[in-house]
């Protein structure tokens, strides 16, 4: 006795269309431009590679990671997020600047987890957390430039000059507080 096949999907005969609704007619043709997009971006970052790039699996690799990150990124940050957050200022002072305000700006929701605790020593315990959170990701990406091959020259120096510049920000920053503290403590005296 023969079993009938049964699936989810209807068999179309060649010539049969299917009708369904605009929204989904147009999210289905949003996704398929969608993949049209990405099958043309790897088939161009396929010849790149294979014209020019010293890596090519990893070039290949970071022209997909680009453009599928974009995807998902762009409901909350438009498109080409990626590109338009490398556009900022990506000078050693510039990316100095963002991480010291970034980091230093969680100073007030640290204090308030450590309500009633000496602040002088608050302080200390936020700055050698923000401290050691940057050396870990300063060592983390130094490893990431040196496995890739660029860690030399300018961009090494860059670096350093940045690493340099945040470890001021942060005694900058540490030495306002600090000031500000032995104001307060003087004005309570």
């Amino acid at each position: 006795m023969l079993t009938p096949i049964t699936t989810s999907n209807p068999i179309r005969l060649s010539g049969e269309t299917e009708t369904a609704s605009p929204k989904v007619a147009g999210t289905q043709a949003k996704l398929n431009e969608a993949k049209t997009q990405l099958n043309a971006s790897i088939v161009q970052a396929s010849i790149d590679v294979s014209i020019s790039s010293k890596n090519q699996p990893l070039a290949l690799l970071l022209k997909t990671a680009i453009n599928d990150i974009n995807d998902l990124l762009a409901p909350e940050f438009g498109e080409n997020a990626l590109q338009n957050a490398a556009s900022q200022d990506n000078t050693p002072e510039g990316t100095a600047g963002r991480i010291v305000s970034l980091s230093t700006g969680f100073y007030e929701s640290f204090k308030k987890q450590h309500v009633g605790e000496d602040e002088t020593e608050v302080l200390k315990k936020f700055m050698d957390t923000v401290r050691s959170g940057f050396e870990q990701g300063f060592k983390e990406a130094s490893d990431i430039l040196h496995g890739m091959g660029v860690l030399n020259g300018d961009v090494a120096s860059g670096i350093e000059q940045t690493r340099s510049l945040v470890q001021q920000g942060y005694a900058d920053f540490e030495a306002a507080q600090s000031s500000r503290l032995a104001s307060s403590a003087e004005t309570q005296s």
